[in-house]
């Protein structure tokens, strides 16, 4: 039985030490925006996508510009072989209109985005915008429901 599990246990170390060299890629979905005009582009945008290594399948809907990559690749590969096309691309910018807290600010609104969704925006990032508020203890009082005598416009 000593050797038995001897032989089991190198047999077991051998195969860490073999899977650990190759390294796993992980099956991701690649979503860009690549601008699209008539069927030659999206032919071409599609057959060169194709011709990467690890994709499983490339779908396009040319009326939303959106390209999908699925496969074991990865998004910047993805992103820099369809500029290669010579299209312009990025990475897909909208999130769905129900997962932004506020769709119609300034930053998130986008009139070229397709029906039902909104430019992705960083929470981190610092906004330009100010928000101000004048609070005069003055105004307040002014139209106060406890004393029907403080209202000094009548």
């Amino acid at each position: 039985m000593g050797l038995g599990a001897t032989l089991e246990y190198i047999s077991n170390m051998m195969k860490i030490s073999h899977t650990s060299n190759n390294k796993r890629r992980q099956f991701h979905t690649v979503e860009l925006k690549v601008r699209m005009d008539c069927d030659g582009c999206e032919l071409k945008v599609k057959k060169t996508l194709s011709s990467l290594s690890g994709v499983k399948s490339v779908e396009i809907n040319r009326k939303q510009q959106k390209v999908t990559v699925t496969g074991y690749v990865e998004a910047n590969k993805v992103l820099k072989k369809a500029k290669s096309t010579g299209k312009k691309a990025e990475i897909w910018p909208y999130v769905p209109y129900n997962l932004v807290a506020q769709p119609y600010a300034v930053a998130s609104y986008d009139k070229k985005a397709p029906p039902g969704y909104v430019r992705r925006v960083d929470h981190n990032m610092t906004t330009t915008e100010t928000i101000s508020r004048f609070e005069d203890p003055a105004y307040f009082t002014m139209f106060s429901d406890d004393n029907s005598n403080a209202c000094s416009i009548m």
